[in-house]
């Protein structure tokens, strides 16, 4: 049987899509990205950040609303994540951003189609495309499935060596923590961590 979803959730769904106001934040939040990285003593922001900033500018005076929802989203994020321990610091770390809203829209968009709502259907279409623009033209490396499993392969080497590993297995959230560390085997890396999750967990039983 096809998957219908409850009354609520497509309520939800509807009215978060069809009331930009609850989904896109006010531009003054844009402003407000913009000057978190103007501060003196801090690092400038990433390359794929700034051009995002710039394109927003282009998408308002284009009145381009599918664009503006997704820079807006993105810049909303990346504000939210400042607050956080995990700032948007690098394009790596932005392009992650980017993939984990072209989920959020995917999501949706199969909830949309099965509550019969293709117009929004095309909508969140139209969205994964601009997302997918941006992270094919950001310029970080996309680690392959071998690429994968030879780095998780030679950080479970090494940690065995370094008598880091109990039992004679390596643990997996030991195995992850090395392979995502700052200056780590894939720092700067456009890495699904879903998948990174699922190798490590071949490896390590």
């Amino acid at each position: 049987m096809a998957f219908r979803p409850s009354q609520r959730m497509t309520s939800s769904l509807l009215r978060s899509r069809l009331n930009p106001s609850t989904s896109c934040p006010h531009p003054s939040r844009t402003h407000a990205a913009a000057r978190l990285y103007s501060s003196s003593g801090e690092a400038p922001p990433p390359p794929l950040l700034q051009k995002l900033k710039g394109d927003l500018k282009t998408a308002m005076r284009a009145k381009d609303a599918a664009r503006l929802t997704v820079l807006r989203s993105v810049l909303s994020a990346t504000l939210n994540a400042s607050k956080t321990a995990s700032p948007i610091t690098t394009d790596a770390k932005l392009v992650a951003l980017l993939r984990k809203q072209q989920k959020a829209s995917g999501d949706a968009s199969a909830e949309f189609s099965a509550a019969g709502r293709q117009d929004l259907v095309d909508k969140e279409q139209a969205q994964i495309k601009i997302l997918d623009e941006y992270v094919a033209g950001s310029g970080v490396e996309e680690a392959s499935e071998e690429q994968l499993r030879t780095v998780v392969g030679g950080v479970i080497t090494a940690l065995t060596s370094e008598g880091a590993v109990e039992g004679g297995r390596a643990k997996m959230g030991d195995v992850m923590k090395k392979l995502l560390a700052p200056g780590g085997p894939l720092e700067g890396k456009n890495v699904e961590k879903s998948e990174l999750a699922k190798i490590v967990k071949e490896f390590t039983g």
